[in-house]
This record gives C-alpha cells, sequence and structure tokens, in this order.
C-alpha cells in the first residue's frame, strides 16, 4: 500500500490520505470578503484528490491584512461571503476543510505581489501596522506600532472571534498562523521582538504571546476538531530563530495539545538566504517528529508524488501540504494515486475521465454513456 495513500487521523477528523492543498493567499478579496475568485479556486482545489484543503491565510482583523486584496474573518459579510462557497464544496467533494487564521502584523498593509508588495505608506491608502516591537520589516519602511497591553487582548479576542465565525461556517480545521515572518512569528524570532517585558527577551517569553494565542483558539475550537499551527523552523538570518528554538516551542505546543505542526521557514527578515531546492524545508519537519513525536506536515517544492512517497514512507513527516504544485495541476492527487497504486474520492461526473490503463483510481467501475 502507499504510505502516501494511508488514512491518518487529526483529533476527530479522519482523512484517506496524507496530502493537504497548502492555504495559498489569492490576494483577491474585497473587503476581507471572499467573491467568485474564490468559489473557484476553492471548488476546484478540493476536486484534487487531496484528503484536506486549507483555506488562504484568513485574517483576523482589518489591519492585519498582508494586501488589501487579502481574506478576512472578522465581519458578519466575511462570514456570509464564505457561506456558498463552504456549501458548494460540501456538496461535490468529500474533502475537509481546514482554515488558516492569521495576522500579519509589520508585514501588513502591502501591496499585492503583481504590484510590487512593497509596504503602502498610510498617504498613499495603507494602514498603521503593529508588531512586537517598532523595528520595520526592512530599514527603508515606516516602523510598525508596538503593541501594547490592550492591542495584545485585542487581537487575541480577534483570533477567538474568527475561530468561533469558523466553527460556525463549519469548517474541519483550524491552522494557526505561526510562520513567514506575521505576528506569531514576529513575537518568537529574536529579530523582530526587541520587546523586555514578559514577552520579550528570553526564548520562553518570546514564545509566550503565541503560545496564549493557540491556547485561546484551541479553547474556542471544539475538542473533538483538531487545531494545528505552521511555523517557520528558521529565519535562515545568523542570531535568527531557528530549528532548535523551534523544537523547544513544539514540545510547548505538544502539551497544549496541537494536532499538526506544518513546518515551512523564513520570512521574517529581508536578509535571508534560503537555499531553495526540492523538498529543501524537509529536514526542519523530520527534525520537529523525531524530536516531539508531532504528527508533522513536510512542505516547500514538494512536486513529484514519488517523492511525497518517500518523505511519508521514511517517517520524515506525517503528511504532505504541497501549494504551486497543485495550481499548476489542480488534480495532481488524482495523477499520484495513479502513480502510486492509490485510490482518491471524485464525483461521478468525472468518473469516466480515468483512463482505460488504471484500475480503480476512483474506487469505482467505469461507466459508459448512451
Amino acid at each position: 500500500m502507499s504510505a502516501l495513500f494511508a488514512p491518518i487521523e487529526l483529533r476527530g477528523l479522519k482523512l484517506a490520505n496524507r496530502i493537504m492543498v497548502s492555504p495559498m493567499c489569492q490576494y483577491s478579496a474585497v473587503g476581507g470578503s471572499a467573491n467568485d475568485w474564490h468559489f473557484t479556486h476553492i471548488n476546484s482545489l478540493a476536486l484534487s484528490g487531496a484528503a484536506m484543503f486549507c483555506i488562504e491565510a484568513t485574517h483576523v482583523e482589518d489591519i492585519g491584512r498582508i494586501t488589501p486584496g487579502c481574506l478576512g474573518l472578522y465581519s458578519d459579510a466575511n462570514e456570509a461571503a464564505l457561506k456558498p462557497i463552504l456549501a458548494s464544496v460540501r456538496k461535490h467533494s468529500k474533502a475537509a476543510v481546514a482554515m488558516q487564521i492569521a495576522h500579519a502584523g509589520r508585514k501588513a498593509s502591502s501591496n499585492r505581489p503583481w504590484d510590487g508588495g512593497q509596504l503602502i505608506p498610510i498617504s498613499e491608502g495603507g494602514w498603521q501596522t503593529v508588531a512586537p516591537s517598532a523595528v520595520p520589516h526592512k530599514d527603508s519602511e515606516a516602523p510598525p506600532h508596538a503593541l501594547d497591553d490592550a492591542g495584545l487582548k485585542r487581537i487575541r479576542d480577534a483570533f477567538v472571534a474568527s475561530t468561533r465565525r469558523a466553527e460556525r461556517l463549519g469548517i474541519d480545521a483550524i491552522e494557526l498562523h505561526g510562520a513567514h515572518g506575521y505576528l506569531m512569528h514576529q513575537f518568537l524570532s529574536p529579530i523582530s521582538n526587541k520587546r523586555t517585558d514578559q514577552y520579550g527577551g528570553s526564548l520562553e517569553n518570546r514564545m509566550r504571546y503565541p503560545l496564549e494565542v493557540f491556547d485561546a483558539v484551541r479553547a474556542a475550537f471544539p475538542d473533538r476538531k483538531p487545531v494545528g499551527i505552521r511555523v517557520s523552523a528558521s529565519d535562515w538570518v545568523e542570531g535568527g530563530w531557528d530549528v532548535t528554538q523551534t523544537i523547544s516551542f513544539a514540545k510547548e505546543l505538544k502539551k497544549r495539545g496541537v494536532d499538526w505542526i506544518d513546518v515551512s521557514s523564513g520570512g521574517v527578515s529581508s536578509l535571508q538566504k534560503i537555499p531553495l531546492g526540492p523538498g529543501y524545508q524537509v529536514p526542519f519537519a523530520q527534525a520537529l517528529k523525531e524530536a516531539t513525536g508531532v504528527t508533522t506536515m513536510a512542505v516547500g517544492l514538494i512536486t513529484e508524488a514519488k517523492h511525497a512517497e518517500e518523505i511519508v514512507s521514511s517517517g520524515k513527516a506525517d503528511m504532505v501540504a504541497l501549494a504551486r504544485g497543485m495550481l499548476y495541476d489542480p488534480r495532481w492527487g488524482w495523477h499520484a494515486a495513479a502513480e502510486l497504486g492509490g485510490e482518491v474520492s471524485a464525483p461521478p461526473q468525472y468518473w469516466r475521465s480515468q483512463p482505460s490503463t488504471q484500475k480503480a483510481l476512483f474506487g469505482t467501475t467505469t461507466f459508459g454513456a448512451r
């Protein structure tokens, strides 16, 4: 049996295989609300053959959005806009639907990537960003406001409110975004966190706020449903956050019942030097899994079915999460199943797409038309 197509359970959620569609920002929302683009994007990738699809970084307050086009779940309008999309997914797909909830911190108020991705000044329609410390992401940018106690409480409460909205929408799992230089990662990294209070300085202090937010999200979501987190295991900058500190963080998360850790890297500094290559982040997932026993997801330039199979079968990670590969091939899971001898779920309208040389890809018999 293919290891990639073996079932796995995350708390009370049973998944038919070890593939997740990674959360991928689409920068196409209006006022934080999803629209017809999201309807097309989400419904398409919910039929990819992956057992779980994760909705893109969904921000817990308007000033927490990366760009003006980023998705949010901080208003009734945001919540209402997602309802018909999720109803369509449930009608046609068996994939579990997760949601990544996020706050961009000092990396908010940015242009969309295809518009340059740089910080938008307040004078040009941007907004004041917030962060652990008044340290800009780039020296040329205006500094964020350092969060005070009231701001910390507001954002923690916003994560709880978005979690409750996600539950009302019937979301199956939550992933807290603690990576890529966004707010939770900003607290963890000594590059961005220069605080001298209980939330800065020592590793214990830098972990404190992200752990408080995780605890609040976990408490607000039904116990039967899983809550995971995405982390950056390295800043790729000397003196920054690294895998040793990430393992310490993972051990604290394990005590709190984390259901998976999605292991990425980078994003907190423009000085990062990342050696890109297929599976370049897999060793981080393996290190966390070996040190803590926590269920891990491997990410990062995983595009080939045999590579994904090797990652899971060798125990380097429990699951793989694909992003760009899924955009390029929205039926990646089907093709991986055909190559590895696995099975995927597909709507009956598509059953006859299976080539005659493949056997029981969809676990059904083929049919003809009159």
